[in-house]
């Protein structure tokens, strides 16, 4: 398996050797995976059976924007999924649960569930926490719900603006888009998003710039930043090898390029991947965080753009976040900022 990373330059060792032989030519439509009945108090979803399925199809092809450290921790996550056809555990066929919701306002206690019963003004808050993945899995949403939570909370009239909660080291680059796409939407509603963030690193820092402001949570713990991209693969050929297994990859005539960059590297030659796969992601990282900051982020800092983190304080210096404070400081943020845009 080939796994591209937006993250901090560590070797991350593979220890799973288990031959994966599968196919992915045919898409599955998103509502064969988890699906949400709406109404006007809750969204209720269901994890259906296949979501093993997509989420070994999205460690299979490999591209995220992760942390090291979480990234290591999805090895198991494969060795289970391929060798055992599920995690560990109980193998349920469904799961049938209801995304909770929180808004907050300047009176009385926050509300917990149903938001059309907040009051007018009313901050909700969206919770992106976890190993980012497009889809669902068993244990955790997928920003595709995510996004739709964060949709669904801003359709009501009585929500003015959104927290979205993120405790997060990145994750698969496909799920950065549907985060961003979403986050637009509010704001093109004119309710603003305002991140509070604790670990928001990666594919969750990518998120984070797209938002109205970014205030870390605390001054202990917050790391911020990992904006950088590279690839790791194992090289099994030697272990086939050592067992008597002798692999061939037959190629047409007319797809002399296919996968050509990838099988130089496997042959030490990397400047074509690096030019042609890394760089580009790498460049449009860099340039989404840049407009997305403005003039206050100290782009010329020597390792802001190449995958440094840094704690929170750090972070406000370098205008990665626009302030350090509380849970309660981004709820107020968000609600100063609807009231700037009221006046405006």
């Amino acid at each position: 398996m080939r796994n591209m990373w937006f993250i901090s330059p560590y070797i991350i060792e593979k220890e799973n050797k288990t031959t994966l032989k599968t196919s992915f030519s045919t898409p599955l439509h998103y509502t064969t995976f988890a699906s949400y009945h709406t109404t006007t108090h809750d969204m209720k979803r269901i994890l259906h059976a296949n979501w093993q399925f997509h989420l070994l199809s999205t460690l299979a092809k490999g591209s995220f924007a992760i942390t090291p450290e979480l990234a290591a921790m999805h090895l198991e996550q494969v060795s289970n999924l391929i060798t055992q056809g599920h995690l560990g555990g109980a193998k349920p066929e469904s799961i049938d649960d209801e995304m909770k919701f929180m808004a907050f306002s300047g009176v009385g206690p926050a509300i917990m569930g149903d938001l059309s019963k907040a009051p007018d003004g009313s901050i909700a808050v969206v919770p992106l926490m976890g190993t980012m993945l497009k889809y669902g899995t068993w244990c955790t949403y997928g920003t595709e719900e995510i996004a739709a939570a964060l949709d669904y909370a801003a359709s009501f009239d009585n929500i003015s603006g959104i927290v979205l909660n993120i405790d997060s080291g990145g994750g698969a680059v496909d799920a950065i888009a549907p985060m961003l796409q979403a986050i637009q939407r509010a704001q093109a509603q004119g309710k603003p998003v305002v991140a509070s963030v604790d670990l928001c690193c990666s594919a969750a820092y990518y998120t984070a710039s797209a938002c109205d402001s970014i205030i870390a949570n605390n001054n202990i713990s917050s790391m911020i930043g990992s904006i950088g991209v590279m690839c790791s693969f194992a090289d099994y050929k030697k272990y086939y090898e050592d067992k008597g297994i002798k692999l061939h990859t037959i190629f047409s005539s007319h797809s002399a390029d296919k996968n050509k960059n990838f099988i130089d590297a496997t042959d030490g030659k990397y400047e074509n991947f690096i030019k042609e796969e890394l760089d580009p992601l790498a460049l449009d990282f860099q340039n989404a965080v840049k407009a997305n900051r403005g003039d206050i982020l100290q782009a010329d800092t020597p390792g802001l753009l190449n995958g440094k983190v840094y704690y929170a304080n750090t972070a406000k210096q370098l205008g990665l976040i626009d302030k350090v404070g509380t849970f309660q400081d981004a709820i107020k943020e968000a609600a100063s900022l609807v009231m700037t845009k009221a006046f405006n």
